[in-house]
């Protein structure tokens, strides 16, 4: 062994090569040493979880490695499944070797002539079986006539498969694999099976670690690892994450085209404006902080975009346009990823998530996002749900050059290709004499082809089919429109082999016109091709809608539940006299006159501006009036307003149903947008100028537990009606503590608002903790008076106490 150190050293010197390829190939071999410690430290971990599940979470394991079930409560656990796993696995295990041997092996082997010695030597898929953490199934926004199931796996094998080719030795020992399969069961059927077919797909790339050996240790060498996992990762990608999917059918006759490839949900049009207050990257001997280069990448699936890089700048001014096709709601989010861009390692600025399923049901949403996994940082984004119709009359040509409709193309098959292009063309080159015997042979072999489809200036593949004049493809593509009336679809089938045309065709959209539901199902003849060639496609054009807002449903945006404070300005000095919300007695509804009063004060503002806005749409409503509300509202049917009243600035004081519903919580990324009723601050433990028991104003909160990154949020929108301290003003800012932790590390801080009464923060505060455990706490919230150290001026101006066992956190809440 110590030879076998030696010898590159000897030899480097007996070739006179320089001393610092010894230690280029050193640090490589430590590289290399230190990726394969890494891995199998995390296969042992991995494996310490499966053990013992319950002991590995009481020894405090990583919180990724958890179970989602620990985490998301609509996540259930499946043991009993998991057992079933267990017993059934030597038996799947035999099953796939012999899978492996007489399916596998042979198509490797004619896949390449250098292939052809492709051995298995052995094939063990040991004693470790797939695991399922966590099943979630879905019950609402969905078709009466499907189950759609999410399996949360996890599969931490100590398999080992070994193969020999040319006397070279290449194997797996040890796989990882992380992932949500979504499993759709679907139609449902009054008669056995009862279940028509099953379609199983992924809906992100699955997490894989692959544990080499043999020579296929080489993969491990630093860059190629990264490199192999990709290919890998995106082969897998390519087959069962979407929108690719595997439907099998349980019943005879079943026909599946439409459930490997339904028409999407619709498209999600991404406006991406401006970003603010980043964090800076750049530094200037590590010691000086510079400026940064941020640049967006936007992800739905398996779809990236990358905006452009704007250099030296903290607050970035992209205005760019992304638009996404929507396969599955609920299943598929918007990624956002922020980046500095660097000449060697690119530094992350921040990411976003964004459930779809809020932007479908709010249609448009324009709002700042605060980033996650950074310091600071807040991106606009305006994003609009576009639905698929069949209406022609949507098909306008945008002035601003955007879509205006989706092609969708079901790529079926092929009939009587010609085996190379001297066959071709309608007797226009009729049949060639070659000589060459050997390019004679090649030519007469089975074509191996594949399909490129053009729609402007985007070409996508199809996968290969080999060595068949009757290729069967089986795929479904997408292209967006800016003129159905005038741009075309273009096909071209061509040979890996010989990259040649064997047939192309041109389809005008407009022909799709014609046809009421916009649909062509048919074969197509090639030209350039045989007489008798042709493809089968079916081409769907779908108008893309943009739906207006629906004016009954609460915006979900953060900037939603920015109100004005309830003031009335007093002339003839610099301070101001604020008018407490009314507080009517529970056994009355205050009158309608009244409120109508109180509301002129506000600004007047458009119905429609309110509806959209960032402002709020009804006036503040005491938690007092919902109470008087509810006693009373058998005796006010007669005078209720109509719904409309509830949106604009001079309006009644909604009922309760609709208070209600003004309950609801923002979306996981958007946690701060709803009016609501209020909190008022306690005055139980501050001593009063007037000595009098009276509310102290609000603070407005958004509170709602965001299961995606495992922590409590808060919102903190802003104070109204504060009760000064001193004739000099308040300087206030909020503090926050989750009970009983009252560690100075833990407390959360706002900024201090000089000389108001009326604070805005819109500040986001996160306690990273188990749902369990918030539970089980308490939120302190004081707002407090930044004043001088020596000064005598009450500090505390008021406290909330929320005690979070009673909320829902899931769903959120946010008030006043």
């Amino acid at each position: 062994r110590a030879l076998l150190w030696l010898g590159p050293v000897y030899l480097a010197g007996y070739l006179g090569l320089s001393g610092s390829w010894v230690l280029l190939g050193l640090a490589l071999w430590l590289c290399w040493g230190h990726n394969r410690r890494w891995k199998r430290d995390r296969l042992a971990a991995a494996f310490a979880l499966l053990e013992d599940e319950r002991e590995a979470v009481c020894r405090g394991l990583a919180a990724r490695q958890l179970p989602a079930w620990v985490h998301f409560p609509d996540v259930e656990r499946v043991e009993w499944l998991n057992k079933v796993l267990v017993q059934a696995w030597p038996y799947f295990g035999t099953i796939m070797e012999k899978t492996f041997k007489e399916v596998v092996e042979p198509k490797i082997r004619a896949k390449n002539v250098h292939l052809k010695t492709c051995t298995f030597t052995k094939i063990h898929f040991g004693e470790k079986c797939p695991r399922i953490n966590g099943i979630k199934a879905y019950t609402k926004e969905i078709d009466r006539r499907q189950v759609i199931l999410d399996l949360q796996i996890c599969y931490i094998g100590d398999c080992e498969i070994h193969m020999d080719i040319s006397k070279f030795n290449l194997g797996v020992k040890g796989v990882q694999l992380y992932g949500t399969l979504r499993v759709i069961l679907e139609p449902l059927l009054t008669d056995a099976p009862f279940i028509g077919a099953v379609t199983l797909f992924f809906l992100q790339k699955p997490h894989l670690e692959i544990n080499w050996a043999g020579m296929s240790n080489l993969l491990d060498v630093p860059g190629i690892n990264v490199m192999s996992d990709s290919l890998i990762q995106d082969f897998i990608a390519a087959r069962l994450v979407l929108p690719n999917r595997i439907t099998v059918p349980l019943k005879k006759n079943m026909n599946i085209a439409h459930l490997r490839f339904p028409i999407p949900r619709g498209v999600i049009r991404v406006h991406l404006l401006e970003a603010e207050n980043l964090v800076q990257k750049d530094s200037f001997l590590g010691a000086i902080r510079g400026k940064s280069d941020p640049y967006a990448l936007l992800r739905v699936g398996t779809v990236q975009y990358r905006s452009k890089t704007v250099s030296r700048d903290l607050n970035p001014i992209w205005n760019e346009t992304f638009e996404f096709v929507v396969h599955e709601v609920p299943g598929q989010d918007l990624e956002v990823d922020l980046y500095d861009e660097d000449p060697d390692k690119d530094d992350f600025m921040g990411s976003l998530l964004i459930s779809l399923v809020d932007v479908m049901n709010d249609r448009t949403v324009d709002e700042w996002f605060p980033l996650s996994k950074t310091t600071s940082g807040h991106l606009h984004l305006k994003l609009e749900w576009l639905s698929l119709v069949n209406d022609q009359e949507k098909l306008h040509e945008d002035k601003k050059g955007l879509s205006t409709a989706i092609l969708i193309v079901y790529l079926d098959s092929a009939f009587n290709l010609p085996k190379n292009h001297f066959e071709y063309s309608n007797g226009e080159c009729g049949a060639k004499k070659i000589k060459n015997n050997k390019y004679l042979k090649k030519t007469e072999r089975e074509p191996s082809s594949f399909v490129l489809l053009t729609v402007g200036n985007k070409t996508q593949k199809s996968k290969t089919c080999n060595f068949s004049k009757d290729p069967t493809w089986g795929q479904a593509f997408t292209f967006f429109v800016h003129s159905a009336h005038s741009q075309s679809l273009h096909v071209e089938i061509k040979d890996k082999d010989r990259d040649t045309a064997l047939g192309t065709s041109v389809i005008c959209l407009s022909h799709l016109l014609k046809d009421p539901n916009m649909t062509l199902d048919q074969r197509f003849q090639l030209d350039h091709s045989s007489s008798d060639s042709f493809i089968k496609m079916k081409l769907v054009l779908r108008a893309l809608n943009v739906e207006e807002p629906d004016p009954q449903r609460v915006k979900a945006g953060v900037n939603a539940s920015k109100q004005g404070p309830v003031c009335v300005a007093e002339k003839g000095g610099n301070q101001q006299k604020f008018a407490s919300p009314p507080k009517p007695e529970a056994s009355k509804v205050p009158p309608v006159s009244k409120d109508s009063a109180a509301l002129d004060s506000l600004p007047k503002k458009d119905s429609r501006e309110d509806l959209d806005t960032n402002d709020s749409s009804a006036a503040p409503v005491p938690s007092e009036t919902a109470a008087g509300l509810n006693e009373t509202g058998h005796e006010q049917n007669a005078e209720r307003q109509p719904p409309s009243a509830l949106h604009t600035r001079a309006a009644v004081v909604p009922t309760l149903p609709v208070v209600q519903e003004l309950r609801l919580a923002p979306s996981v990324t958007s946690l701060g947008s709803l009016p609501s009723s209020c909190f008022e601050l306690s005055s139980s433990n501050l001593e009063l100028q007037n000595g009098t028991e009276m509310p102290l104003g609000e603070i407005q909160l958004t509170v709602r537990y965001a299961s995606i990154r495992q922590s409590l949020v808060v919102l903190v929108n802003g104070c109204r009606n504060l009760v000064p301290s001193s004739n000099r003003g308040v300087d206030p800012y909020v503090r926050i503590y989750l009970l009983p932790d009252r560690r100075w590390t833990s407390r959360k801080k706002t900024s201090v608002k000089k000389k108001t009464l009326n604070p805005q923060y819109d500040e986001k505060f996160e306690f990273f903790e188990s749902l369990e455990d918030v539970k089980k706490r308490t939120l302190d919230i004081a707002v407090k008076n930044s004043r001088p150290f020596i000064s005598q001026e009450r500090k505390e101006l008021g406290k909330v106490r929320i005690d979070l066992s009673q909320e829902d956190l899931i769903k959120g809440f946010a008030q006043w």
